[in-house]
Protein backbone atom coordinates (compact mmCIF):
# COMPACT_ATOMS: atom_id res chain seq x y z
CA UNK A 1 0.00 0.00 0.00
CA UNK A 2 1.39 3.34 -1.16
CA UNK A 3 1.84 6.40 1.80
CA UNK A 4 -1.10 8.54 -0.76
CA UNK A 5 -3.56 5.46 -0.24
CA UNK A 6 -2.77 5.49 3.68
CA UNK A 7 -3.65 8.80 3.91
CA UNK A 8 -6.26 9.90 1.14
CA UNK A 9 -9.48 10.68 1.87
CA UNK A 10 -12.30 10.26 -1.05
CA UNK A 11 -14.72 13.20 -1.72
CA UNK A 12 -16.35 14.51 -4.37
CA UNK A 13 -15.48 17.75 -6.18
CA UNK A 14 -17.45 20.25 -8.92
CA UNK A 15 -14.90 22.86 -10.27
CA UNK A 16 -15.96 26.18 -10.62
CA UNK A 17 -18.38 27.21 -13.77
CA UNK A 18 -18.78 23.25 -14.50
CA UNK A 19 -21.78 20.87 -13.36
CA UNK A 20 -19.80 17.38 -13.86
CA UNK A 21 -18.98 15.81 -10.56
CA UNK A 22 -15.43 14.20 -10.01
CA UNK A 23 -13.64 12.07 -7.18
CA UNK A 24 -10.67 13.47 -5.44
CA UNK A 25 -8.25 12.36 -2.64
CA UNK A 26 -8.52 14.94 0.29
CA UNK A 27 -5.06 16.09 1.78
CA UNK A 28 -4.82 15.03 6.14
CA UNK A 29 -5.13 18.95 6.05
CA UNK A 30 -7.81 19.61 4.46
CA UNK A 31 -6.31 22.15 2.12
CA UNK A 32 -5.79 20.42 -0.79
CA UNK A 33 -7.39 17.47 -3.64
CA UNK A 34 -5.99 15.68 -5.72
CA UNK A 35 -8.39 14.67 -8.72
CA UNK A 36 -8.69 10.91 -9.38
CA UNK A 37 -11.73 10.09 -12.17
CA UNK A 38 -15.07 11.61 -13.50
CA UNK A 39 -17.48 10.17 -10.88
CA UNK A 40 -18.87 7.53 -13.13
CA UNK A 41 -15.59 6.49 -14.47
CA UNK A 42 -14.18 6.47 -10.99
CA UNK A 43 -17.05 3.92 -9.82
CA UNK A 44 -16.85 1.87 -12.58
CA UNK A 45 -13.59 0.72 -11.26
CA UNK A 46 -13.20 2.37 -7.59
CA UNK A 47 -10.52 -0.34 -6.35
CA UNK A 48 -8.75 0.18 -9.12
CA UNK A 49 -8.70 3.90 -8.98
CA UNK A 50 -7.62 3.98 -5.19
CA UNK A 51 -4.64 1.23 -6.25
CA UNK A 52 -3.38 4.14 -8.52
CA UNK A 53 -3.41 6.82 -6.65
CA UNK A 54 -3.83 10.20 -7.26
CA UNK A 55 -2.13 10.56 -10.64
CA UNK A 56 -4.67 13.78 -11.44
CA UNK A 57 -4.34 17.62 -10.80
CA UNK A 58 -3.77 18.92 -7.60
CA UNK A 59 -6.20 21.93 -6.32
CA UNK A 60 -6.68 23.89 -3.61
CA UNK A 61 -9.79 22.60 -1.83
CA UNK A 62 -10.52 26.30 -1.67
CA UNK A 63 -11.51 26.33 -4.81
CA UNK A 64 -13.91 23.65 -5.78
CA UNK A 65 -17.32 23.21 -4.01
CA UNK A 66 -17.61 19.90 -2.29
CA UNK A 67 -20.33 17.40 -3.14
CA UNK A 68 -21.11 13.27 -1.88
CA UNK A 69 -19.39 11.41 -4.54
CA UNK A 70 -22.44 9.56 -5.27
CA UNK A 71 -23.92 8.29 -7.97
CA UNK A 72 -27.30 10.42 -9.31
CA UNK A 73 -28.82 6.21 -9.41
CA UNK A 74 -27.46 5.24 -6.79
CA UNK A 75 -29.03 3.14 -4.15
CA UNK A 76 -29.07 4.39 -0.36
CA UNK A 77 -29.89 1.49 2.21
CA UNK A 78 -30.43 1.84 5.76
CA UNK A 79 -30.39 -0.49 8.40
CA UNK A 80 -32.70 0.75 11.15
CA UNK A 81 -33.00 -0.54 14.24
CA UNK A 82 -29.69 -2.31 14.16
CA UNK A 83 -27.97 -1.48 18.40
CA UNK A 84 -30.19 -3.09 20.56
CA UNK A 85 -29.74 -0.21 23.75
CA UNK A 86 -31.01 1.94 20.54
CA UNK A 87 -34.12 -0.64 19.98
CA UNK A 88 -34.89 -0.06 23.86
CA UNK A 89 -34.90 3.43 24.35
CA UNK A 90 -37.52 4.12 21.42
CA UNK A 91 -40.97 3.67 20.06
CA UNK A 92 -40.28 -0.12 19.35
CA UNK A 93 -39.12 -1.42 22.74
CA UNK A 94 -41.60 -3.79 23.62
CA UNK A 95 -41.09 -5.86 20.24
CA UNK A 96 -39.98 -8.39 19.66
CA UNK A 97 -36.45 -7.71 17.47
CA UNK A 98 -37.31 -9.11 13.96
CA UNK A 99 -35.16 -12.44 12.21
CA UNK A 100 -33.90 -9.72 9.57
CA UNK A 101 -32.79 -6.25 9.46
CA UNK A 102 -35.40 -3.45 9.14
CA UNK A 103 -34.26 -1.47 6.15
CA UNK A 104 -35.61 1.62 4.65
CA UNK A 105 -34.01 3.49 1.55
CA UNK A 106 -33.41 7.13 1.21
CA UNK A 107 -32.83 9.38 -2.22
CA UNK A 108 -29.26 10.70 -3.15
CA UNK A 109 -31.14 13.89 -3.11
CA UNK A 110 -31.03 14.27 0.62
CA UNK A 111 -27.20 13.50 0.98
CA UNK A 112 -24.99 16.19 1.56
CA UNK A 113 -21.17 17.46 3.39
CA UNK A 114 -19.44 18.38 6.14
CA UNK A 115 -20.03 21.94 6.71
CA UNK A 116 -23.43 21.57 4.73
CA UNK A 117 -26.36 24.04 6.68
CA UNK A 118 -29.45 21.34 7.65
CA UNK A 119 -33.23 22.70 7.24
CA UNK A 120 -35.65 21.94 9.63
CA UNK A 121 -39.08 21.20 7.99
CA UNK A 122 -42.24 22.29 8.10
CA UNK A 123 -44.22 20.96 10.51
CA UNK A 124 -41.42 19.64 12.38
CA UNK A 125 -40.81 21.10 16.17
CA UNK A 126 -36.75 19.81 15.46
CA UNK A 127 -34.72 17.38 13.76
CA UNK A 128 -32.96 14.06 15.74
CA UNK A 129 -29.47 12.92 15.18
CA UNK A 130 -28.60 9.96 14.44
CA UNK A 131 -24.68 9.52 14.04
CA UNK A 132 -23.39 6.23 12.49
CA UNK A 133 -21.57 4.62 10.14
CA UNK A 134 -22.31 4.33 6.06
CA UNK A 135 -20.37 1.08 4.04
CA UNK A 136 -19.87 2.04 0.24
CA UNK A 137 -20.07 -0.95 -2.36
CA UNK A 138 -16.96 -1.73 -4.83
CA UNK A 139 -18.29 -4.47 -6.68
CA UNK A 140 -21.40 -5.76 -7.95
CA UNK A 141 -23.08 -8.34 -5.84
CA UNK A 142 -25.36 -11.40 -6.37
CA UNK A 143 -26.53 -13.78 -4.40
CA UNK A 144 -23.55 -13.07 -2.33
CA UNK A 145 -22.23 -14.81 0.78
CA UNK A 146 -21.47 -12.90 3.70
CA UNK A 147 -17.79 -13.41 3.18
CA UNK A 148 -18.28 -11.79 -0.70
CA UNK A 149 -20.76 -9.26 0.34
CA UNK A 150 -17.68 -7.64 2.98
CA UNK A 151 -15.16 -8.15 0.68
CA UNK A 152 -17.20 -6.10 -1.55
CA UNK A 153 -17.15 -2.87 0.88
CA UNK A 154 -14.31 0.16 -0.39
CA UNK A 155 -14.96 2.12 2.05
CA UNK A 156 -16.65 3.49 4.75
CA UNK A 157 -18.24 7.44 5.57
CA UNK A 158 -19.09 9.10 8.78
CA UNK A 159 -22.73 9.97 8.40
CA UNK A 160 -25.79 11.57 10.14
CA UNK A 161 -29.30 10.02 9.31
CA UNK A 162 -31.02 13.52 10.54
CA UNK A 163 -34.27 12.90 11.04
CA UNK A 164 -37.84 14.15 10.40
CA UNK A 165 -39.36 12.56 13.20
CA UNK A 166 -43.03 13.38 13.25
CA UNK A 167 -43.45 12.86 9.42
CA UNK A 168 -41.78 9.57 10.37
CA UNK A 169 -44.46 8.30 12.41
CA UNK A 170 -47.32 9.38 10.55
CA UNK A 171 -46.98 5.92 8.99
CA UNK A 172 -45.55 2.48 9.19
CA UNK A 173 -42.70 3.37 5.98
CA UNK A 174 -40.21 6.01 7.15
CA UNK A 175 -39.47 7.05 4.24
CA UNK A 176 -40.87 10.78 4.62
CA UNK A 177 -39.02 11.15 7.79
CA UNK A 178 -35.73 10.07 6.09
CA UNK A 179 -35.63 12.25 3.09
CA UNK A 180 -35.59 15.57 4.37
CA UNK A 181 -33.48 18.48 2.53
CA UNK A 182 -30.03 17.70 3.14
CA UNK A 183 -30.81 15.49 5.87
CA UNK A 184 -28.22 13.35 5.24
CA UNK A 185 -24.68 14.66 6.04
CA UNK A 186 -22.03 12.22 4.63
CA UNK A 187 -18.12 12.84 5.06
CA UNK A 188 -15.42 11.91 2.97
CA UNK A 189 -14.97 8.01 2.52
CA UNK A 190 -11.74 6.39 3.87
CA UNK A 191 -10.92 3.27 2.02
CA UNK A 192 -11.89 0.04 3.77
CA UNK A 193 -8.13 -1.61 3.73
CA UNK A 194 -7.48 1.61 6.28
CA UNK A 195 -10.37 1.01 8.40
CA UNK A 196 -10.40 -2.40 9.15
CA UNK A 197 -13.72 -3.99 10.27
CA UNK A 198 -16.06 -2.84 12.21
CA UNK A 199 -16.96 -5.34 14.17
CA UNK A 200 -13.65 -4.72 15.98
CA UNK A 201 -15.79 -1.74 17.22
CA UNK A 202 -14.89 1.49 16.54
CA UNK A 203 -16.55 4.44 18.53
CA UNK A 204 -19.38 6.14 17.27
CA UNK A 205 -20.17 9.64 19.22
CA UNK A 206 -22.40 12.49 18.53
CA UNK A 207 -22.40 15.82 20.33
CA UNK A 208 -25.09 18.67 20.33
CA UNK A 209 -23.13 22.01 20.78
CA UNK A 210 -20.31 20.55 22.27
CA UNK A 211 -22.31 18.18 24.56
CA UNK A 212 -22.00 14.53 24.01
CA UNK A 213 -25.55 12.90 22.95
CA UNK A 214 -24.43 9.55 22.03
CA UNK A 215 -21.78 7.31 22.38
CA UNK A 216 -21.47 3.58 20.99
CA UNK A 217 -19.25 1.41 19.07
CA UNK A 218 -19.61 -0.63 16.03
CA UNK A 219 -19.15 -3.68 17.22
CA UNK A 220 -22.62 -3.32 18.86
CA UNK A 221 -24.12 -3.61 15.71
CA UNK A 222 -27.30 -6.47 15.93
CA UNK A 223 -26.43 -7.36 12.11
CA UNK A 224 -23.33 -6.88 10.72
CA UNK A 225 -22.55 -5.28 6.90
CA UNK A 226 -21.46 -8.80 5.73
CA UNK A 227 -24.48 -10.56 6.36
CA UNK A 228 -27.06 -7.45 5.66
CA UNK A 229 -25.77 -6.91 2.22
CA UNK A 230 -25.99 -10.90 1.23
CA UNK A 231 -29.47 -10.39 2.53
CA UNK A 232 -30.05 -7.58 0.22
CA UNK A 233 -28.30 -9.24 -2.79
CA UNK A 234 -30.28 -12.03 -2.97
CA UNK A 235 -33.62 -9.83 -3.81
CA UNK A 236 -31.68 -7.00 -5.85
CA UNK A 237 -27.96 -6.71 -7.25
CA UNK A 238 -26.30 -4.11 -5.43
CA UNK A 239 -23.61 -2.42 -7.87
CA UNK A 240 -20.20 -0.13 -7.00
CA UNK A 241 -21.39 3.34 -5.52
CA UNK A 242 -24.45 1.97 -3.73
CA UNK A 243 -24.65 2.86 0.16
CA UNK A 244 -25.31 1.40 3.04
CA UNK A 245 -25.97 3.17 6.01
CA UNK A 246 -25.79 0.65 9.31
CA UNK A 247 -28.09 2.43 11.80
CA UNK A 248 -27.50 4.50 15.15
CA UNK A 249 -26.71 3.65 18.70
CA UNK A 250 -28.99 5.00 21.43
CA UNK A 251 -29.29 8.43 22.77
CA UNK A 252 -31.49 9.72 20.03
CA UNK A 253 -33.23 13.38 20.65
CA UNK A 254 -37.32 11.83 20.74
CA UNK A 255 -36.43 8.83 23.35
CA UNK A 256 -35.11 11.56 26.09
CA UNK A 257 -37.51 13.07 28.72
CA UNK A 258 -38.36 15.70 27.71
CA UNK A 259 -37.81 14.95 24.08
CA UNK A 260 -34.69 16.89 22.96
CA UNK A 261 -34.40 17.56 19.13
CA UNK A 262 -32.15 20.18 16.97
CA UNK A 263 -33.62 23.91 16.31
CA UNK A 264 -32.11 26.65 13.96
CA UNK A 265 -28.58 27.44 15.25
CA UNK A 266 -27.81 23.83 16.39
CA UNK A 267 -24.61 22.38 15.67
CA UNK A 268 -24.55 18.95 15.72
CA UNK A 269 -21.20 16.86 15.33
CA UNK A 270 -20.64 13.21 14.17
CA UNK A 271 -17.20 11.35 14.62
CA UNK A 272 -16.21 7.87 13.99
CA UNK A 273 -13.02 6.03 14.68
CA UNK A 274 -10.64 6.05 12.25
CA UNK A 275 -13.31 8.10 9.57
CA UNK A 276 -12.84 11.28 11.18
CA UNK A 277 -15.67 14.11 12.35
CA UNK A 278 -19.03 15.45 10.48
CA UNK A 279 -20.16 19.04 11.19
CA UNK A 280 -23.44 20.57 10.12
CA UNK A 281 -25.52 23.44 11.45
CA UNK A 282 -29.21 23.27 11.58
CA UNK A 283 -31.60 26.21 9.73
CA UNK A 284 -34.98 27.32 9.31
CA UNK A 285 -37.42 26.25 7.06
CA UNK A 286 -37.04 29.87 5.70
CA UNK A 287 -33.63 28.93 4.11
CA UNK A 288 -35.58 25.59 2.48
CA UNK A 289 -37.49 27.99 1.17
CA UNK A 290 -35.36 30.69 0.05
CA UNK A 291 -33.23 28.25 -1.61
CA UNK A 292 -35.73 26.99 -3.58
CA UNK A 293 -36.76 30.11 -4.51
CA UNK A 294 -33.25 31.70 -5.39
CA UNK A 295 -32.93 28.55 -8.08
CA UNK A 296 -36.24 29.81 -9.83
CA UNK A 297 -35.04 33.47 -10.02
CA UNK A 298 -34.41 34.59 -14.09
CA UNK A 299 -31.01 34.82 -14.89
CA UNK A 300 -29.49 38.36 -15.70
Amino acid sequence: MTDWELRMRIVGIRRQGETGTEVAGLSPDGREITVLAPLEEFWADPSGHLARGGGGPALAASSVTFVPPVRPDARVICVGLNYLKHVAEGTFRDQELPPHPTLFARWTQSLTVDGAEVPVPAGEDGLDWEGEVVAWIGAPLVDATPEEALAAVVGYSTFNDLTSRRAQKLTSQWILGKNGDRSGPLGPMVPAADVGDLRDGLRVVTRVNGEVVQDGRTDEMVYGVGDTLAHISRTFTLRPGDLLATGTPSGVGYARTPPWLLGPGDVVEVEVERLGRLRNTVVSNEARRSAVRASRAPAH
